[in-house]
């Protein structure tokens, strides 16, 4: 079979190719695999490459091998990341799969698995909206990763997207999962990755027309990377004289996960003061919106939606969002859209959430101990949320609209390293 050849129905439906990983030595995947580069600071990049030199950390964020005051976006920060890369290729650290596989890719956390297919996305698939996001980039963010994808000519870190489930692609995935993996480890935070091979043609070519019949995927996380690999895409293709559409480049690096297979955390509130009120005075300022019960000192976890808990001078909150307050509309009946518009704004002045400096976002896998620990050291309120679910996600992306920011937080995340995808 050719891998090259389109298998898309009707010129509408999702091309998903097997790919040739550049991905580690079986034995030094666990010291490889990284954690993606967006959930360190720049102080904990540095503290993780500094404890462990085989981090490919150190590629994904390659201002580590500078001083600290360097200018972490210079050119030759980019250059020194793409230098790494070739290292890791020509000491055998990394190697290059021999044929165009896919990868299953299981993730196991507290009890819980999640198993995608490790594959490259058509970018053309991504500029006509077969594959469909959520959120809004930002321009600087998108810029950093662009140099990264372009110098190293690499995409080092997938993007975790979702599909609705087809059985026949599970059939495949659970023969294959039988096999030994070739990888199996635990990572340091009690996270197992387990990777699997798809080498055999028929079982590659089944795959291909499953994912020829889906007529939506949806980018669950990593909305940056995919924008970033798409414009250097863009960039190849503009400076090609002859452009065939199956360029690596015209292809990005992701895991595809059913939908019944991934979890969707909370993403948590603290803010930093009152905006004037007192703690009493705030509390009757939410009457409006929602009714308030004191729950005590124990952390207040919201159990459906419509809950919100709320952390304020040493007590637990359990606020019940008004049923007035929802609507039709698939973006503004989100608890995190209703927290937006009907609290945060008008009572704490806080109208742009993405530049305002007195919120901060805090993922659930923090806990809600942080948002405590949060609001007794350095802030006046905290608020936790009900997650936002996977079907709530796929309405708004199919409406063709967008999320708050910091609305949907997912876990366990996938490791940079394992797969790598040359373009």
């Amino acid at each position: 079979m050719n891998c090259n050849v389109s298998v898309k129905t009707g010129g509408r439906m999702a091309d998903i190719k097997p790919f040739r990983a550049l991905r580690p030595r079986d034995d030094m995947v666990e010291r490889i695999a990284a954690l993606p580069y967006d959930v360190y600071s720049r102080k904990e990049a540095y503290e993780k490459v500094h404890d462990d030199a085989y981090s490919f950390l150190r590629i994904d964020r390659p201002e580590t091998q500078f001083p600290e005051d360097h200018d972490m976006y210079a050119q030759e920060v980019y250059e020194k990341a793409a230098s790494m890369l070739q290292d890791m290729q020509n000491t055998g650290l990394l190697v290059e799969e021999a044929t165009e596989v896919y990868y299953i890719y299981e993730l196991a956390m507290d009890g819980r698995s999640q198993v995608g297919i490790g594959a490259c996305v058509s970018v053309e698939d991504y500029e006509r909206q077969v594959v469909k996001k959520h959120e809004n980039t930002r321009t600087e963010k998108e810029a950093d990763r662009i140099k990264h994808i372009d110098l190293c000519n690499a995409q080092t870190g997938p993007i975790l997207l979702a599909y609705r489930r087809r059985e026949r692609i599970e059939d495949v995935v659970r023969e294959v999962m039988l096999r030994t993996p070739v990888y199996d480890f635990l990572a340091e935070d009690e996270v197992t990755h387990r990777v699997w091979i798809i080498s055999e043609r028929e079982k590659i070519e089944l795959i291909r027309q499953e994912f020829a019949q889906v007529e939506a995927i949806y980018i669950a996380d990593g909305h940056h990377r995919c924008a970033s690999a798409v414009k250097v895409s863009q960039m190849r293709r503009a400076a090609r004289t002859v452009h065939t559409g199956t360029e690596e480049s015209d292809y990005f690096l992701s895991v595809l996960f059913p939908d019944d297979q991934l979890m969707i955390m909370d993403y948590n509130r603290v803010v930093r003061s009152l905006n004037g009120y007192t703690a009493a005075e705030f509390i009757k300022a939410l009457a409006p919106v929602c009714d308030v019960t004191a729950i005590g000192r124990e952390p207040f976890r919201p159990g459906r939606k419509g809950e919100i808990g709320m952390y304020l001078q040493n007590t637990w909150y359990c606020l019940r969002i008004k049923d007035e307050r929802y609507t039709d509309d698939p973006v503004e009946n989100l608890d995190v859209s209703i927290l937006q518009r009907d609290l945060l704004g008008p009572l704490l002045g806080i109208f742009d959430p993405k530049v305002d400096k007195r919120i901060d976002f805090v993922g659930g896998i923090r806990g809600l101990e942080e948002l405590a620990r949060r609001v007794d050291t350095d802030a006046a309120v905290a608020f936790a949320m009900y997650p936002t679910n996977i079907h709530e996600l796929f309405a708004i992306a199919d409406a063709g609209r967008l999320m708050p920011p910091k609305s949907t937080w997912f876990e366990p995340k996938l490791r940079s390293g394992i797969l790598i995808h040359k373009i």
